[in-house]
């Protein structure tokens, strides 16, 4: 496109955020601040349909945005304003130093009240949980009690069953392996490192060692301890979406299975930043008239979880994108130490 086509579809976009109303060419003609006839808009109108990115409701002469034309305004067009005073403190006061699961819902809690959409926040799962060090401590013949402290300090104690008995130095000399190897780490993502190095290792620890990696491979939580969901009744009130009840219906049962917003929300942790799913790009088809903005957070320079906001596709993305970015780096230092 042209500088003229660009500043268009800019301009008609950010109007249509604003009031929700299909834009004619008068309109952009008032906005756009070009000397440009509104024969010359609607013929580069013409050609913006012609690409998909807008699109013309039978019902009005003004065009509309489409997925597509979104996802051009976002990652070529969009220019960010800087998050207001009062929502950065807001913010920070309440984003210290906790729990995880604590963090994880005021963090939610905080992005529903900041945008009025959904706030959505994948917490760390058990079996990808980084750890700083491991322990095993004899109970009693195959019986052996594994301590993990996490990167956040918490203190895990897991029992696992082993084939055979194993002597006090054999549990020290396989703890402080993993510990040395791993540490920063969850046992669940460490499982194919330490399948290859295992058949490298002396000594009789590896099945002690293979035992704790099953423990990570199978203590995964589930989607409903992993997602915490705030605001999702301020959907109601987003008249985009709140026009068609049924689908609604449709996008709250999503919400309450978490399966496939979990899948989503953990495609997200791959971002080196903010990340954008618009409309069909999800892949979940409760959500094509939705857009979920996602950024990873981590402890200790780990990615652990992901955070972010599900809304309608009319959104003010200038400011969700700095509120949700934001949120993962503050989350990420309360985490840390």
């Amino acid at each position: 496109m042209n500088e003229r086509a660009q500043r268009l579809l800019k301009t008609l976009i950010e109007r249509y955020i604003a009031d929700g109303q299909p834009v004619g060419s008068k309109t952009l003609s008032m906005l756009s601040g070009m000397e440009l006839s509104s024969a010359s808009i609607r013929n580069i109108l013409a050609d913006l349909e012609g690409m998909g990115l807008i699109a013309s409701p039978h019902t009005s002469a003004g065009r509309i945005p489409t997925a597509k034309g979104y996802r051009l305004f976002v990652d070529h067009l969009l220019t960010i304003q800087p998050l207001e005073e009062l929502a950065m403190r807001e913010l920070q006061s309440s984003l210290q130093p906790d729990s995880p699961q604590r963090i994880a819902q005021a963090a939610s809690t905080l992005l529903s009240d900041l945008t009025h959409f959904a706030g959505v926040v994948v917490t760390p799962q058990r079996s990808d949980v980084a750890f700083r060090q491991i322990e095993f401590l004899r109970l009693s013949e195959r019986r052996i009690l594994m301590i993990l402290v996490t990167l956040d300090g918490d203190v895990q104690n897991h029992l696992l069953s082993t084939e055979r008995d194993y002597s006090p130095s054999e549990l020290i000399e396989a703890g402080n392996f993993i510990s040395q190897h791993y540490a920063g780490q969850g046992l669940g993502a460490i499982a194919s490192l330490v399948a290859s190095e295992l058949r490298e290792l002396q000594g009789n620890i590896t099945e002690l060692m293979a035992a704790a990696v099953r423990f990570g491979q199978n203590s995964l939580g589930s989607p409903s301890d992993a997602v915490v969901i705030a605001g999702g009744m301020n959907l109601l009130n987003v008249r985009d979406l709140s026009e068609d009840l049924s689908r609604l219906r449709e996008l709250f049962a999503t919400f309450e299975r978490k399966t496939e917003l979990l899948k989503l929300l953990n495609q997200g942790q791959e971002a080196q930043g903010v990340n954008i799913f618009i409309g069909v790009e999800s892949g979940v088809m409760t959500l094509d008239e939705c857009s979920v903005v996602t950024a990873p957070y981590r402890i200790n320079g780990l990615v652990v979880g992901t955070l972010g906001v599900v809304g309608p596709t009319r959104m003010a993305y200038e400011r969700v994108i700095p509120i949700v970015d934001i949120t993962a780096r503050l989350v990420s230092s309360a985490l840390s130490y």
